[in-house]
């Protein structure tokens, strides 16, 4: 599976974005998919998660009531909805894809993505 993240940008505080993940591959819905985001000098965060359908979903406390996960099986892509933007979500964003949902450990996902910055003015 290759997996593309787009949709990162520079936006105000209190902005939204939605970021996208297309993978390429007929197997695509055989994969959980996660977003996690670092910044320079940071661990890796786990960010958001959805599983294989799409009907279930984890989180990061930080991001609970801003972000949404939701999947396109039909079209290869998960997207990452954020509102409410804030200063501190200003990182790259990465998406994963892993044969198991539920895990918010980066060494959970086999596939990653390239990444897409994003970036919160105050």
């Amino acid at each position: 599976v290759q997996l593309q993240a787009s949709g990162g940008g520079l936006v105000q505080a209190g902005g939204s974005l939605r970021l996208s993940c297309a993978a390429s591959g007929r197997t695509f819905s055989s994969y959980a998919v996660g977003w996690f985001r670092q910044v320079p000098g940071k661990e890796r965060e786990f960010v958001m998660s959805i599983s294989r359908s799409g009907s279930s979903t984890n989180y990061a406390d930080s991001v609970k009531g801003r972000f949404t996960i939701s999947r396109d099986n039909a079209k290869n892509t998960v997207y990452l909805q954020m509102n409410s933007l804030k200063p501190e979500d200003t990182a790259v964003y990465y998406c994963a894809a892993g044969l198991l949902f539920g895990t918010t450990k980066s060494v959970g996902y086999e596939y990653w993505g390239q990444g897409t910055e994003v970036t919160v003015s105050s």
